[in-house]
């Protein structure tokens, strides 16, 4: 199959190295404490934080620190005529732990012993992309709930096939079973936190395309700045004082008493 053609255009339109459009709305669960809505191109996502609040299970706290859980899911009319994943399937179960792990990677737990954080993820609408969509909107919605986090970690896909190195893949190109890779990136740190790779690449090949997600995730990064800067130039939370560097701001941000 075709994924370029000779003009150098993608099935959708899209340029090998262009991403697709990005959308993105806080506060899209009242009753949730961070909420938010993220798309790129087809791909819809809904992420609620509740938190931080006390441990429910005693047995499970970490100990100074928050204990982060992380719940994934797939709406059932997401995929449209695909074929439905059952609830609790084990590629939900793998992707809630990849979620937790990078959002470990950038909230400062140590500012919350004895709470637990819950972040629920479900795709609305899925076209490819969708782990880095729910990383996406669950990094928003725990700025919006005000979680003390060492910078916004944002997420973006990049593939290999029929030797075109391509960002950010569709539903098209993601299941076409050639070699993508999804990254995790702090951009203000310039960390990466995630790092998955579904098939081989040769290494000078593999770090073209690496490199490739990585300026994925800072044009989220950048999209971000642009659009919601609002929501991480000042954070509290009551009882904890201490100083942070947010995303996309080049000066420290004092955490007060509310």
């Amino acid at each position: 199959m075709e994924f370029v053609n000779p003009e150098g255009f993608r099935l959708d339109g899209r340029r090998p190295l262009e991403m697709r459009q990005l959308r993105a709305q806080i506060g899209a669960v009242p009753k949730a404490d961070g909420s938010a809505v993220f798309e790129m191109g087809n791909t819809k996502v809904i992420a609620a934080v509740y938190g931080p609040r006390e441990v429910q299970n005693k047995g499970q706290q970490i100990g100074k620190q928050a204990l982060v859980r992380c719940e994934y899911s797939m709406a059932n009319f997401s995929t449209g005529d695909r074929m439905r994943k059952p609830k609790g399937d084990r590629r939900s179960t793998e992707i809630s732990l990849v979620i937790r792990q990078t959002m470990e990677a950038c909230i400062l737990t140590n500012l919350m012993p004895h709470t637990q954080i819950d972040i629920y993820v479900q795709v609305l609408q899925a076209d490819g992309g969708t782990r880095s969509a729910c990383i996406n909107a669950a990094t928003l919605a725990l700025a919006d709930a005000g979680i003390p986090m060492r910078d916004l970690v944002t997420s973006c896909s990049s593939g290999y096939l029929n030797s075109t190195p391509l960002l950010d893949l569709n539903y098209v190109e993601d299941s076409a079973g050639g070699p993508d890779v999804t990254v995790g990136f702090l951009p203000a740190l310039d960390r990466v936190t995630l790092l998955q790779m579904d098939a081989k690449l040769p290494v000078e090949i593999f770090e073209n395309v690496m490199q490739l997600a990585i300026e994925g995730c800072k044009a989220v990064a950048n999209y971000i700045r642009q659009r919601h800067s609002e929501i991480y130039l000042t954070v509290s939370f009551p009882g904890i004082r201490g100083e942070y560097k947010a995303a996309g701001v080049s000066s420290w941000v004092i955490v007060c008493n509310r």
